[in-house]
């Protein structure tokens, strides 16, 4: 099958073409650097398959664009699938398939490598030092043993983070609205309403879907119910935030530490060298100016095996489409099929 791969990176070719050797080489890749919206759509041209990252937008217009020239399946290398309006793929007849699971420890052990650098100011250690300071002035730490993490939402990823943090000693507090049942005694962690998680937390880590229920789930009011001095991370979607709030937190010392792999206008920014330009970006540029603020651009699953599960699963689909019309991991219509856009699930 003939496949267009949108927003092509280095990685993306090295990881797609192994997996697809080991199949016995059965698609045929064409690499496009581009995001996908409604022109670059053109350059699909004769795709049956059209395989995307989290920025691409498979907005009803690109869609359209796509079915026109012969796509049928829409091939998430990714979990989410918030960017895909569902509805329109299935009026134009276009499969949507996704990778539901891919390495959760890899974004797990990316939040807690979050928590280690700002509760260490490792970050502001690492610059000083290669500045010749080896002064300790301003790189006070916080022990994490004994701290309370609050995590909201407890799929793979977020029980995977509450076992880090328990290995530190940490009491685990969660809030998810399907408990796991068994994961208080496997774990050692509690669940609580969202009020108490977010009043008792030292450390709040987001491992939830974006859903129009959790979207600025981190607003001012939620912010003022956190403890002076929490420490704030977030490696699900940046709209979880609201930005403007929370930087308004930080400016008043109410939020003490804030770590992000995601933002929510990143489409612009992450996954690209931009060394060499101006930041147009003004709110994110002000997120940069704070010390206690440390910001990765959306690598929580960049590893080599996490990439490689990627792979492989994005071929399964493949395959499982060619042979029977239907991607192994579908994405099916929301209940009511009346959302535009769909929702993100958590990859449990």
């Amino acid at each position: 099958m003939r496949v267009a791969v949108f927003s092509a990176k280095p990685y993306d070719r090295e990881f797609l073409e192994v997996a697809n050797r080991a199949a016995g080489s059965p698609h045929r890749f064409e690499w496009i650097v581009a995001h996908l919206d409604s022109r670059s759509a053109l350059q699909a041209a004769g795709a049956e398959a059209a395989c995307l990252f989290v920025n691409d937008q498979a907005d009803a217009a690109a869609l359209a664009t796509l079915q026109s020239q012969g796509t049928r399946l829409i091939a998430l290398r990714c979990a989410g699938f918030n960017n895909v309006d569902l509805l329109a793929a299935a009026e134009l007849g276009i499969a949507v398939g996704r990778v539901p699971s891919y390495a959760p420890e890899a974004v797990a052990e990316h939040a807690a490598a979050l928590v280690l650098s700002l509760s260490r100011r490792m970050h502001r250690a690492y610059a000083r030092v290669r500045e010749g300071n080896f002064a300790l002035d301003g790189l006070l730490g916080l022990d994490l043993h004994g701290r309370t993490v609050g995590i909201v939402g407890t799929g793979q990823i977020g029980l995977a983070f509450a076992r880090i943090m328990a290995g530190f000693g940490c009491r685990i507090l969660a809030h998810d609205p399907a408990p796991d049942s068994g994961a208080a005694d496997r774990i050692g962690l509690s669940y609580a309403p969202l009020a108490a998680v977010f009043a008792e937390a030292d450390i709040l880590s987001l491992h939830c879907p974006l859903m129009p229920e959790t979207r600025r789930l981190i607003d001012a009011e939620a912010l003022a119910r956190m403890k002076r001095g929490a420490m704030l991370i977030n490696t699900s979607r940046g709209a979880m935030l609201d930005t403007q709030a929370v930087i308004a937190a930080l400016k008043s010392g109410h939020l003490g530490h804030l770590g992000l792999d995601v933002y929510e206008e990143e489409a612009g920014l992450f996954f690209e060298d931009l060394s060499a330009s101006v930041l147009q970006d003004d709110v994110f540029a002000r997120l940069l100016t704070f010390p206690n603020v440390l910001i990765t651009g959306h690598q929580g699953f960049f590893t080599r095996g996490a990439m490689q599960a990627i792979a492989e699963t994005t071929i399964a689909n493949l395959q499982a489409f060619v042979s029977g019309g239907q991607p192994l991991h579908p994405v099916a219509l929301p209940a009511g099929g009346g959302i535009r856009g769909g929702t993100i699930e958590p990859s449990r």
